[in-house]
């Protein structure tokens, strides 16, 4: 906010920003002076005005990162992983750059180097932190930062989406792996995953009060985008939460990593080695678009907020569309005219 105060007949207009020279002018009447000082700020926000160059020199990437860490990252769900991202990011030598010197090559640097080392998916989230680094810190921090250098490279492709899917005896050498030995709690555990389309962690958020018997529904209050959500239960999935003890208060009152290491022992037994836990996810959104609900009625279940990602985890099975189209080319054309 700029300052405005009177002094002796004249009105005086400071305007003050975090790496911008401070800015002051005297006026006859206060209203000029406001409509100066809002000028000034304007100009400011769109970067009209050169920058003080002390405030980039000070600076480096590194210090940028380490007060997202601690302002921002604490905030996501996924502030394990950030924090691993960001000090990968925090170890190479471009994090030592100073503010004045951004450029693309600040960023092309630690992509062409960390290309060596992993794959591209894993540089690709990596620069995706350090471009919102740099975003928060223009906009909100008010840091003036001309260019983004993150926004100026090309970031490595993300990985093409999985279609794996339960199929010809997938699922049943799967439960078949469950012996008396395994953990009491993972058959109901896949079987709900398959039926819900609930993430893991969302599964194990679930307490019995967010469970709705009578209208044969369940609240799940702690989603990875934030936005709770209420999705309906097959009746498979209504029988298995019936059949679960209901003396905790969460119900299943385990840790994401037992679940884990839980699943690794059971995919080896079952001879499905190349299938993950997350593609049960997939397996049931496409599922949900085989018998034949709607966009729109999917996205409610499995909470995705964009069409495109909701695509990505939809993988249907040829032979039921051949088996569709077959069904609605015989209803639709008309009866053959029989020859003369």
């Amino acid at each position: 906010m700029p300052t405005i105060r009177k002094r002796g007949q004249t009105w005086q207009a400071q305007v003050r920003r975090a790496g911008y020279p401070a800015l002051s002018k005297s006026f006859a009447n206060r209203a000029d002076a406001v409509a100066w000082a809002r000028e000034k700020e304007r100009s400011i926000d769109r970067a009209d005005l050169p920058t003080d160059i002390k405030e980039l020199k000070r600076l480096t990437v590194a210090d940028l990162l380490k007060r997202y860490e601690q302002e921002i990252t604490p905030r996501k769900r996924g502030a394990v992983f950030e924090r691993s991202r960001i000090r990968q990011l925090l170890a190479h030598g471009m994090s030592q750059t100073r503010l004045d010197n951004l450029s693309g090559a600040t960023a092309t640097h630690y992509r062409d180097d960390r290309l060596k080392v992993v794959k591209p998916p894993s540089v690709r989230r990596e620069l995706v932190i350090l471009r919102h680094v740099f975003e928060i810190a223009k906009l909100e921090w008010g840091l003036p930062i001309r260019q983004n250098p993150v926004k100026r490279i090309r970031l490595p492709q993300d990985a093409l989406p999985r279609e794996r899917r339960l199929l010809g005896e997938d699922e049943n050498q799967l439960y078949a792996a469950i012996s008396n030995r395994s953990a009491w709690y993972l058959r109901p555990f896949l079987i709900l995953l398959v039926e819900t389309g609930m993430r893991r962690g969302e599964l194990l958020s679930i307490r019995w009060r967010d469970v709705d018997f009578a209208s044969s529904t369940v609240q799940i209050l702690r989603t990875k985008n934030g936005h709770p959500r209420r999705i309906p239960l097959t009746p498979t999935a209504s029988k298995t939460f019936q059949a679960l003890p209901r003396d905790t208060e969460r119900v299943f009152p385990i840790t994401g990593n037992a679940v884990r290491l839980a699943w690794e022992r059971l995919r080896m037994r079952a001879g499905l080695v190349d299938l993950r836990l997350h593609d049960l996810r997939h397996e049931a959104v496409s599922r949900f678009f085989e018998l034949g609900l709607s966009s729109t009625e999917v996205a409610a279940i499995s909470g995705h907020r964009e069409p495109r990602m909701l695509s990505r985890y939809t993988h249907l099975q040829p032979e039921l569309l051949a088996q569709k189209l077959l069904s609605i080319d015989q209803t639709s054309r008309p009866a053959a005219v029989p020859d003369d």
